[in-house]
């Protein structure tokens, strides 16, 4: 005979009132009502379904885990605990203990398998306790409804992009998207990744409904400057993201009219004050910034990753705000509260912006920089800082917010000279006496007519190489396939792994020619190979982005090196390639103090800037 535990007494009138009370103090259950909890546990394993989530409901996060912790203990596989488990896993999620909440899903889905909001719910508190291996597993488990099954292929899709396994996160992507093909930030993760790869045309999505210009009006800011040479489309394409992903604030915070000052503060928004292109630009400048006319506040949301540039540029500010913590509003206030003159946010659209917090308008005059090099259309913006090469008169009309051309180039530097590390051809398998081509840009601005311009120069360049960054596995073995289908043989593409800031540097002064991107161009990577003598060839095009190196190149002089059509630039790279005293000259104009004066210039950079700086303040 088997002995059957006796059910637990309901709770009385007492006790449900004696209850109210508890979890009526301070928010929850607090050290103090701990030592109440035999109690409380007796009455809790009395509750009926009902009486559980009507206390939970009012209990908070801390409190309901405590309460649902005591029914389970007492009903732990009644039909109803399954939903009992996935609630005490949104409670302990909430509340930061990912691990336990992993085990709480997982028992969920123990007791029901179909329950595909626990499987769903099980790999994001898996890949939140640092676990994203047994997320996938978790994700791939279930076999979920429609919604659900997208939501699985969504969440599986995103992990593995971080992951950088592009390949099986484009297919988790397609196959949320055939599930449900109207999926606008699906369809621009997709288009990225096939840019990415070099799996082109880039607007297709095989097998589904979805056409090429409803993926291009979808591909994202990032995605949609190395698209389409053409102003106006990106404007499109970022004015539809910035409608669907950062809602306008309730309020504007900052006066109209600006502040008094005897300094103007200017505020640096970033979240790649850390080891980032942006940061190693802008070091100088805000160490160079004339502290009797302006007082400098960097509002930082980066992560602390111990480098050595991060901690120059924390050190460069007068005030050190961090924001991360921080909600958009919160830190929205705090921008205001400093009374900010002028705020430059150094993100624009690119991945980590706070957004959200310009549109609080915490400061009179706001303007965006180097982050995101293409239109930005958010009303609270004032300005984008450029120039009259990258947005000529022309084109001033296409571009918002307004343009703030600055004299000479847009580009901030750092003028201190690095100690670069010794390297050699050899060191770097390339061969000492060819001509090197080079591409250190990643692959995702590389466009299949651009390739095929630069099979065209290699194929007229004999025994010349061609020098690319190892982007990511799946553009490696694209970019070959093409390469040795049009007869170039294999050895002379040639990957470079990835290295330390110094080595990269460094390593570029091993080259004869860097083969400039478009539409989108090489921005950091330009000025840095200017930086160590490596002449740069690029195309003229339309967009700011597409004449980010034409302002480099005029900016230090070498206007001859800047092509109007890719016919002229594959003329002008074969004539370098193919003239051993053409290229030396090029060289020979770069040696000396060619950067120093020009681009290299911090405090005239610096002068310049805090001169535009002037012209937008504005006064009461």
């Amino acid at each position: 005979m088997t002995l059957q535990t006796a059910f637990p007494a309901p709770p009385t009138k007492e006790d449900d009132a004696w209850l109210g009370a508890i979890l009526a103090r301070a928010g929850g259950l607090s050290g103090a009502t701990l030592g109440e909890s035999p109690r409380l546990e007796r009455i809790v394993a009395g509750f009926d379904l009902d009486q559980l989530l009507r206390w939970t409901a009012v209990a908070g996060d801390e409190a309901a885990a405590h309460l649902y912790d005591w029914w389970l203990a007492a009903h732990p596989a009644r039909p109803e605990a399954c939903g009992v488990w996935f609630n005490l896993g949104v409670s302990l999620a909430r509340l930061g203990r990912a691990g336990e909440a992993a085990r709480a899903f997982a028992r969920a889905l123990a007791l029901k398998p179909d329950f595909h909001e626990a499987a769903i719910n099980l790999g994001l508190a898996l890949e939140a306790d640092g676990r994203p291996e047994e997320a996938v597993l978790a994700w791939r488990r279930a076999v979920p409804g429609r919604d659900a099954r997208r939501l699985l292929h969504l969440h599986l899709g995103r992990l593995l992009e971080e992951q950088r396994q592009l390949e099986p996160a484009a297919e988790e992507l397609r196959d949320s998207l055939a599930v449900f093909p109207d999926q606008p930030d699906v369809q621009q993760h997709l288009v990225h990744l096939r840019q990415r790869m070099a799996t082109w045309p880039v607007l297709e999505a095989p097998g589904l409904a979805i056409d090429a210009e409803t993926l291009a009006h979808n591909c994202g800011p990032l995605a949609a400057l190395a698209l389409r040479d053409d102003p106006a489309f990106q404007t499109s394409v970022t004015r539809a993201w910035i409608e669907r992903k950062v809602p306008a604030a309730p309020e504007r915070l900052a006066p109209a009219a600006g502040y008094d000052h005897s300094r103007i503060r200017v505020g640096y928004l970033s979240t790649d004050f850390c080891r980032h292109a942006m940061s190693y630009l802008i070091a100088e400048l805000l160490e160079r910034h004339d502290r009797a006319r302006f007082e400098v506040f960097g509002y930082c949301a980066s992560p602390e990753d111990g480098s050595d540039i991060r901690a120059r540029v924390i050190a460069a500010f007068d005030h050190h705000v961090p924001i991360t913590a921080l909600d958009d509003a919160a830190a929205a206030r705090r921008i205001r509260r400093d009374e900010i003159d002028i705020l430059v946010d150094l993100n624009g659209l690119t991945r980590g912006a706070r957004l959200g917090v310009l549109r609080w308008k915490p400061a009179p005059v706001q303007a965006t920089y180097l982050g995101y090099i293409g239109p930005v259309p958010l009303p609270e913006l004032d300005w984008m800082i450029a120039d009259a090469v990258t947005i000529p008169d022309e084109s001033l009309a296409d571009y918002a917010p307004a343009p703030l051309r600055l004299d000479g180039c847009f580009q901030a530097n750092d003028g201190r000279v690095p100690d670069l590390p010794a390297v050699s051809r050899a060191e770097e398998g390339l061969p000492e006496d060819a001509c090197v081509f080079c591409c250190f840009s990643h692959h995702y601005k590389i466009t299949p007519a651009l390739f095929d311009a630069w099979l065209e120069i290699l194929a007229r360049c004999h025994g010349a190489v061609l020098w690319i960054v190892d982007d990511n596995p799946a553009s490696r073995r694209e970019l070959t396939a093409r390469w040795t289908a049009a007869g170039l043989a294999a050895e002379r593409l040639i990957f470079a792994p990835r290295v330390d800031p110094m080595r990269y540097r460094a390593r570029l002064a091993l080259g004869d020619l860097l083969l400039d991107t478009t539409p989108y161009n090489a921005g950091t990577v330009a000025s840095d190979a200017l930086r160590v003598g490596l002449p740069l060839l690029t195309l003229r095009g339309q967009a700011f982005a597409a004449r980010m190196a034409t302002s480099l190149l005029t900016a230090i002089g070498l206007e001859d090196c800047v092509a109007d059509d890719l016919g002229d630039y594959v003329t002008r790279a074969v004539a370098i390639a193919t003239h051993p005293a053409l290229r030396a000259d090029l060289k020979r104009r770069l040696s000396g103090d060619a950067w120093a004066r020009t681009l290299g210039d911090s405090a005239g950079f610096t002068r310049r800037l805090e001169a535009a700086y002037e012209r937008i303040r504005l006064r009461p």
